[in-house]
This record gives structure tokens, C-alpha cells and sequence, in this order.
């Protein structure tokens, strides 16, 4: 998960240490999560946004593409973006996935200060990602935040609310500053690496204590140094006329609908099914490329159990499509799918970056199929069958997958190994 202020400035070239890309981590990452706050929303902008995808999610999805991470889902609201990817091969099991905003600020009118969340089933588990923009002013970001948790709701039984998730990572540009102590002993303390002097006077420290809606909310050590804010290009705490004092205002949170389930004795992992979370780290990210969009941002990993193993739709096709003829795709449907008439059957290239980013389609109006002595097509298999036309295919070589697109759910709900074309 991460977290930035981009401070309304201009996507940097390379993002790539940002993610951890160039560190081996985000090899093992499954899900990534970013939350944008301050994206440039003038009207020229906006508009130039509404027509084609904005350049801040271009550049995520042109970065994490090759690493095969695509876009799950996306959500804005004015200037606070929120962009879920996952690896192409977890699509089919990221299900249910949906949507919301609440404006806050202007009292409601404006779409400043909010928050926006995506919420989706991953591997049978309800998640709820909410990146915020909150306000300065405590009691003001107290009723914000009831406010969004009040206001944001989402259809279907397992989790209407935000708090019904069985996991709920809370994160953003939360503005909690560093209460009573003077700004000279906060510099000090930084400069001195020890953060955790000021740490009882954080009021997110502080509210957990105090708000009962922040009950069962979990956060990491504050290891790093406080986020805001900087002189714009430099690694130094705000020099301007204001002096405002440093804090921990981009912070990452999460919490588990049953707080009491995580490792069992011994530290031994949970049974299967079980949620569990364990943060892998809790850090701040201050490359010298980002400091001109003002080094506010906050990166966070975890890992949880998986409760689901079988994909919604389940698809069968030969190794190698080298005729046209060989362009047949079989498949077969869990007993609990919703089917549409819009469904339909993408190919993909390796590397595609979301679920539109197809080279064809056909419909999934599909035909019986039948026993087939291929390989693979397993004689038990005799589901629905459709095939892609010579002129749907490629023309040139190269390595491709299929995919499932479920209209009902609006995500992919089966999806083969890479073949030949």
C-alpha cells in the first residue's frame, strides 16, 4: 500500500524505487494499492483527464505493466486518487469489486478533501481500500472521517459498510499533526533519531485512545521521519513564513473484522482460511526524483492467508495457436456463476495493464462442446466452446493469454497460463 501528497505537481519520470521494483520486493507482492491525494484538478485539467486516462494512472499502469501487475480498479474524486493492480494471474479470484467517494470538502460540495475507496473480494476475503484526504483542524477530521464511514456503502450482504470488511486498510494524506511540543524539539528530535519522544504526542496516538470508531485499528512503528512538510525540491522541513512543524500526516492503517484471529501459538501461521495480517514493513520513501512533488509519501506491505483456490470460470486451450483452426476456446463455469449475454472471451498480450487492454474479443455466446481427445481439451471437459476468427487474431508472433471478462461483476473471472500465437 502507498500513500502520497503529490503536492498538484507533474508525474516524475521513474517511479520504479517508489514501488520497490528495483529492490526484488514487489516481486512477491500480489496486490498493490496507491493512494494519491492533491492531483492537479484544475478545469483544463479535469477535462483533458475526462477524455483520455490521467497521467498520473498512466504512469502507474506503464510502470507495473511489465511486472505484471494490471489495473483492478480505479476511483477519483477531484484531486484524490485511489489505483488497486494486482498480478494478472490473481484476477480470477478478485471478485465483487466495486466502488464509492464522499466529498467533504466545502461541507460536501467540494471533492478537496474526502475520501474514495475500492472494495473488492480477494481469494474469498472482503478487503476495503479507503485513501483519505482529511483536514488540519482535529475536530473537523474527526467528523470527516465519521462522515465517510457513514456515507460510503456498497451493494450485496457480505459488507455493506466500510467497518463490514473482514480487512479494511485506512490511508492518506490523514493530516494528524504532533500536538503541544515546540517545533524546535521536534526538529531536534528527528535530527537526533529519537521519534519516539514525539510519539505520545501524535494525535492519531492520541484519537486511538479517544475515538471508539478507531477501535481495532492497527498501524506499524513510526520508524521513519515525519512526512511533512518539505521545501519543494529539497530534503528540508518547511522554511516558509508559516514554519509549519513536521508530522506523521501520511500514515497507513488497517483492521481485521476479528482482531482475536491472527497467528496461532508459537507464532505458527493460521489454519487455512483464517485471516491473519503481518506488516513485512512501515517506511517512508525520499528519493531525490520525487522531492520536487514533496516527499509525502508512505509504503507498507502485508500478507494474509488465501480461502478460495478455484477460479469462477475455468478456460482450456491448446499450448500453441500456429493455424486459425487452432483458435478454439473451451471452458466451463462454476455451478454458483452469474452468467450475462455481455460476457465476453479477451485475448491478451502478455503485459496488458487492465481488463479492456485487449488485442480481440468474442462474446461468450457460446455453443456446447464436446469430449475432445486433445491434451488441452481433458475429455472431461465438454463445457461451452467458442473460437476467434483469423481476422481476430494477431498477426505477428508472440505470447498471449485469454481471458474471461464477467459483466455482471465487471472483472475477469477466468484466466489461462501464457500460450504461443
Amino acid at each position: 500500500v502507498v500513500t502520497w501528497n503529490v503536492g498538484t505537481a507533474m508525474p516524475p519520470n521513474d517511479v520504479t524505487s517508489l514501488l520497490h521494483l528495483n529492490t526484488g520486493e514487489t516481486n512477491d507482492a500480489d496486490v498493490i494499492a496507491i493512494g494519491l491525494q492533491e492531483v492537479n484538478s484544475k478545469i483544463n485539467k479535469r477535462l483533458k483527464d475526462a477524455l483520455f486516462t490521467d497521467q498520473w494512472s498512466e504512469l502507474f499502469m506503464d510502470v507495473l505493466s511489465p511486472f505484471h501487475f494490471v489495473l483492478v480498479s480505479t476511483v477519483r474524486m477531484q484531486g484524490v486518487i485511489l489505483l488497486v493492480f494486482a498480478k494478472y494471474y490473481h484476477l480470477p479470484f478478485l471478485q465483487d469489486i466495486q466502488t464509492d467517494c464522499t466529498r467533504t470538502g466545502l461541507g460536501g460540495y467540494w471533492g478537496n478533501k474526502g475520501g474514495v475507496s475500492v472494495r473488492l473480494s480477494i481469494f474469498g476475503h472482503m478487503v476495503c481500500f479507503l485513501n483519505c484526504h482529511l483536514p488540519p483542524h482535529a475536530e473537523q477530521r474527526k467528523e470527516d472521517f465519521a462522515t465517510i464511514l457513514h456515507m460510503q456503502q456498497f451493494e450485496g450482504h457480505a459488507a455493506s459498510g466500510i467497518l463490514d470488511h473482514d480487512l479494511v486498510f485506512w490511508f492518506g494524506d490523514l493530516n494528524f499533526r504532533i500536538e503541544s511540543l515546540d517545533i524546535r524539539f521536534v526538529k531536534y528530535a528527528i535530527d537526533s533519531n529519537i521519534l519516539s519522544q514525539l510519539w505520545e504526542k501524535d494525535q492519531l496516538n492520541i484519537a486511538k485512545s479517544t475515538w471508539p470508531v478507531l477501535s481495532g485499528f492497527q498501524e506499524g512503528p513510526l520508524n521513519f521521519p515525519p512526512t511533512f512538510k518539505f521545501d519543494v525540491g529539497t530534503n528540508k522541513y518547511d522554511s516558509s513564513a508559516k514554519k509549519r512543524k513536521p508530522a506523521w500526516t501520511d500514515r497507513i492503517l488497517w483492521k481485521i473484522k476479528s482482531p482475536s484471529i491472527g497467528f496461532g501459538a508459537g507464532g505458527r501461521q493460521p489454519s487455512r482460511g483464517v485471516l491473519s495480517v503481518s506488516q513485512l514493513c512501515y517506511c517512508s520513501h525520499m528519493g531525490s526524483s520525487l522531492w520536487h512533488a514533496l516527499a509525502h509519501h508512505v509504503y507498507v506491505s502485508w500478507q494474509f492467508a488465501s480461502k478460495a483456490d478455484k477460479p469462477l470460470v475455468e478456460i482450456y486451450v491448446a499450448d500453441e495457436w500456429s493455424r486459425p483452426e487452432q483458435a478454439v476456446v473451451r471452458y466451463k463455469m462454476a455451478a454458483g456463476f452469474h452468467r450475462s449475454s455481455w460476457d465476453w472471451i479477451g485475448l491478451y498480450r502478455v503485459g496488458f495493464r487492465h481488463p479492456k487492454d485487449y488485442v480481440s474479443y468474442v462474446w461468450a455466446r457460446s455453443r456446447r462442446g464436446h469430449p475432445c481427445a486433445q491434451p488441452w481439451c481433458p475429455s472431461a471437459v465438454s463445457g461451452l466452446q467458442v473460437m476467434f476468427s483469423e481476422e481476430a487474431l494477431p498477426k505477428g508472433k508472440g505470447e498471449y493469454i485469454l481471458g474471461y471478462y464477467s459483466n455482471t461483476s465487471s472483472s475477469i473471472a477466468g484466466m489461462t497460463e501464457p500460450f504461443q500465437v
